[in-house]
């Protein structure tokens, strides 16, 4: 595998960048810095090249005016309410990084870390990061260890492990934005999306989940191929909402998305029982990323994960990893031409 270096962090961190590559031409761009995937680059049904998510070209932008782009969120995946939470008698205050409430593991999340390289081959790239007993108000010293591994069938997984010595809340994700025109081209709101889910969690004006609801008659009902834009107007700041799997579904399809001018096709499996799904509405046109100028919808994310708010609310399942467990998640993408 080859690897260049990507910058120095501001307290005085080398980060590094790989390449994994496979025999039709997938190049995918992950960074230690984040475990953020910066570029993938793919061939359209004519079999021009463009790189087909969100991202930056330097390690300056990623501290400073990342989204979230591409990038392992931890150590809770999307928000806590009120930024605190209780467990064992304790309760636990967070950084309310995002109102009043904690967003994706807080200030300096998992995120902003440098990783350690534990393995890098031309098809996979391993990674490890320790996050310390009360880093950034979480209890317990965590190992995680996430893998990205590219085949030839065009398909890369990306497996998540994690050991906590305490109890402790662990709900991983990643946080690539996707848009299958092209990174800074056309938005994705012509995409035609399919979701394999029954129910969703309403929200509330603050995006914090309130009850699940059937799809059925609703604007969030994906179940056929639907245009993206279909009926985002009848959703309240678009859409950012968690879909929900039937129980016990295990490793299946969870989501389809077709471009029809490139012809390209993405599919996602994952093993976890919520994918939120999230159309870039908060990108407002301030940021300049790889491919051009990143405005309201420019690239959508498919965030594999737990029920949001979990750790406050018992009727949710428990994202509470027990010492001597293994947290495990399994994501996978796959890449296709029509």
């Amino acid at each position: 595998m080859s690897s260049i270096k990507f910058g120095r962090t501001s307290d005085k961190q080398d980060a590094q960048l790989f390449e994994l590559t496979n025999e039709n031409g997938i190049r995918v761009f992950i960074t230690n810095y984040g475990g953020t995937i910066t570029q993938l680059w793919m061939p359209d049904a004519k079999g021009r090249t463009a790189n087909i998510v969100l991202g930056f070209d330097n390690l300056r932008q990623y501290e400073n005016e990342s989204p979230y782009f591409g990038a392992i969120i931890g150590r809770n995946a999307n928000r806590i309410a009120d930024a605190k939470f209780s467990l064992d008698g304790s309760e636990y205050k967070l950084a309310a990084n995002n109102g009043r409430h904690n967003l994706h593991g807080g200030e300096r999340g998992f995120d902003k870390r440098v990783w350690e390289v534990r393995s890098a081959h031309s098809g996979s790239l391993v990674l490890q990061l320790q996050s310390r007993d009360m880093e950034e108000g979480f209890p317990g010293n965590l190992t995680v260890t996430v893998g990205y591994h590219l085949n030839d069938r065009n398909e890369l997984a990306i497996i998540y492990n994690a050991q906590s010595d305490r109890r402790t809340p662990c709900n991983l994700t990643n946080h690539t934005y996707f848009n299958l025109c092209g990174a800074g081209r056309d938005s994705i709101l012509g995409h035609i999306l399919r979701l394999h889910a029954v129910s969703y969690l309403a929200v509330d004006d603050e995006l914090i989940p309130t009850e699940a609801r059937s799809v059925v008659g609703s604007p969030m009902d994906f179940n056929l191929f639907r245009a993206i834009d279909s009926r985002i107007g009848h959703v309240a700041g678009g859409y950012d909402h968690a879909w929900l799997r039937p129980a016990g579904l295990g490793y299946d399809i969870v989501a389809e998305v077709y471009e029809r001018f490139s012809g390209r096709f993405l599919t996602m499996y994952s093993t976890q029982p919520a994918v939120q799904f999230y159309t870039g509405n908060f990108l407002d046109g301030s940021i300049q990323g790889n491919g051009g100028t990143y405005h309201k919808h420019a690239g959508f994310c498919l965030e594999a994960q737990m029920y949001p708010n979990a750790v406050n609310r018992p009727d949710f399942p428990s994202t509470i990893l027990e010492p001597g467990d293994v947290y495990s998640q399994t994501t996978m993408y796959k890449f296709e031409v029509l």
